[in-house]
């Protein structure tokens, strides 16, 4: 069975933005040493907290724009050059907008809780992901699309855990190269999926 169009894109562009290659390759590196049961451990309550943020994005960013004054097409246009921000970042093979600093990478090896940062912010639910998710349900017209949104966020979720579940695994067999490779496809597809909400929220101010 085909998928619906949106809820299509919503995947697409859900999952490439909370990156769960990505993810896996900076869960290795910040959990090395760490004995597999505290790890699973890890990754259940980061995409736990990180789904609840996403969530919480996607159910309440209409309500906080509205409170702020701030139109859901200046959201869809600035949301998009975000995005699309992230999209070059993706291309080009750097660090994107929901990776993490040297100085982030430091502090993670401090004691206290790598499940809420850098893990679930900013590495799963960074702000592409965030900005993500409200433009996703902005563009919504009924509670079936809404329903579609979300579920492509669980979808993504899942995805990402089983990344970090099998995450020396998938380190071991892209490599460097293999994970830029991934990064770059995904950059591609983000850029188009950016580009349309900057039309989409230029053409709702401008054409309505």
């Amino acid at each position: 069975m085909l998928l619906p169009p949106s809820v299509l894109s919503a995947f697409v562009t859900l999952f490439v933005t909370i990156g769960p290659i990505e993810t896996a390759v900076v869960f290795a590196s910040v959990t090395a040493g760490i004995h597999r049961p505290a790890r699973r451990s890890l990754a259940v309550r980061s995409i736990l907290i990180a789904g609840a943020m996403l969530l919480l994005f996607a159910l309440g960013g209409r309500t906080v724009l509205s409170m702020l004054h701030v139109t859901l097409p200046a959201f869809r246009v600035a949301g998009g050059i975000l995005l699309f921000l992230q999209a070059l970042t993706l291309t080009f093979a750097s660090p994107g907008l929901s990776s993490i600093s040297d100085g982030e990478r430091r502090e993670a090896q401090r004691p206290g809780d790598i499940a809420v940062f850098p893990l679930a912010f900013p590495v799963i639910a960074g702000p592409g992901s965030l900005a993500a998710v409200v433009l996703l349900m902005g563009r919504t017209r009924n509670w079936v699309e809404g329903g579609g949104v979300l579920l492509a966020l669980l979808t993504s979720l899942v995805a990402t855990f089983a990344a970090m579940f099998a995450a020396d695994h998938l380190v071991r067999r892209l490599g460097r190269t293999g994970a830029d490779v991934v990064g770059r496809v995904s950059g591609i597809l983000l850029a188009g999926l950016a580009v349309q909400f900057v039309f989409d929220g230029l053409r709702q101010e401008f054409f309505r």
